[in-house]
């Protein structure tokens, strides 16, 4: 039986992969790549202009804006964008290996995909979360618009600024991600719980990928607001 601390540090690392795996799993092909994905059955009779569409994943979710014609607009965290103009190289399927670099450098693009390359196989839920909001829900038109208005290269930050705050914001007015805090409230329950050094260590160095926070930032810097935040 493992002790507190390295359950601890288990159950952060496992929601750091949840983050990390931001957009679809590792499916690895030849040379390390995303494997295409399989052909869908998606009925795009059922969607409109404007739907927010939601796909559930083992450990996460993504989001997209429908814009019609079997086209959804959706953020990703993509480093491509950074190296080349070329839209033919950048609108081509994005892989993993340009998916995790563009974590790393906190690049990303809001892109439009097909129905199924969106998808990537997976089930689509549609206007799922306008139950949360209710009376906030923008009309269908002015979603596909804001959605349209932020194609292109953007900054990327997977607590500020990832898919789901990209949709909340063109379909009801706010960015916000209720992923992110889940998150936030995990790793908050497990510095509570254990006060464990690791943990510590392990949140403080998520900082470094998570906040963008400087590689000159000292460790104490990094841990300072961590134990405010605990104490809080």
């Amino acid at each position: 039986m493992k002790n507190p601390v390295q359950q601890a540090a288990s159950l952060l690392l496992e929601k750091l992969m949840m983050l990390l795996v931001h957009v679809r799993p590792l499916l690895v092909g030849s040379g390390g790549e995303t494997t295409p994905p399989p052909p869908g059955d998606y009925d795009t009779s059922c969607f409109k202009r404007g739907d927010l569409l939601e796909v559930p994943r083992t450990l996460f979710i993504h989001f997209g804006i429908y814009l019609g014609e079997n086209r959804v607009a959706h953020l990703m965290p993509d480093i491509l964008p950074s190296f080349t103009d070329d839209l033919r190289q950048i609108q081509q399927v994005v892989t993993n290996k340009r998916l995790i670099l563009g974590v790393i450098a906190r690049t990303a693009s809001v892109r439009v995909d097909t129905v199924e390359n969106f998808a990537y196989g997976g089930s689509i839920l549609v206007n799922h979360m306008d139950r949360l909001f209710e009376d906030q829900v923008l009309g269908s038109e002015e979603a596909a618009r804001r959605a349209e208005k932020l194609m292109g290269t953007t900054a990327y930050s997977l607590l500020w600024n990832n898919c789901e705050h990209f949709v909340t914001y063109c379909r009801y007015g706010a960015p916000v991600s209720f992923q992110t805090d889940k998150f936030c409230e995990t790793v908050k329950m497990i510095i509570r719980d254990q006060r464990s050094v690791l943990a510590s260590v392990l949140v403080g160095l998520a900082s470094i990928v998570c906040l963008g926070l400087a590689p000159s930032t000292t460790l104490p810097t990094i841990f300072i607001p961590f134990f405010l935040w605990m104490a809080g």
